[in-house]
């Protein structure tokens, strides 16, 4: 008895690559599908949103007014004042309640960082309440 050690002729060669054609396929369905659904999944409701009216707040007796200037200059009331003596201004228009609201109006050309640094100082001379101040949308037509 005799064993035949060498292939047959006839014999097909394994593949050792990936077909990645079906694969391709099957992305390029799934994109088509993705596209086609994205814009159907976004809800465009037509919504027509009141406006927003606040009633005034009723305004007191003798409001303080702070006013930051385009030039950076301040003023409480009617009267300039240093950034360095704000405090002590303050005081003298509030007759030394920390509880009153301060009125803080700024021109719209300032920018937020001086903003910022001037209600900072309010609040390191103890004044917490304050109120920003600007056009109604009635004053803007």
């Amino acid at each position: 008895m005799a064993i035949l050690l060498s292939r047959a002729d006839d014999e097909l060669d394994e593949a050792h690559e990936i077909n990645v054609t079906p694969f391709i396929d099957v992305m390029l369905v799934l994109l088509i599908i993705f596209m086609v659904a994205a814009p159907l999944a976004t809800v465009d409701l037509p919504v027509d949103l009141p406006q927003a009216s606040v009633a005034p707040q009723p305004r007191p007796d003798k409001p303080v007014f702070l006013t930051l200037k385009a030039d950076h200059s301040l003023a409480v009331g009617e009267s300039a004042v240093a950034e360095d003596a704000l405090g002590a201004a303050l005081d003298q228009a509030t007759t030394g309640n920390k509880e009153t609201r301060i009125f803080l109006r700024a021109d719209r050309r300032i920018d937020y960082g001086e903003l910022m640094k001037v209600m900072s100082d309010l609040r390191r001379d103890g004044y917490l309440k304050v109120a920003l101040v600007g056009l109604d949308s009635g004053d803007l037509k």
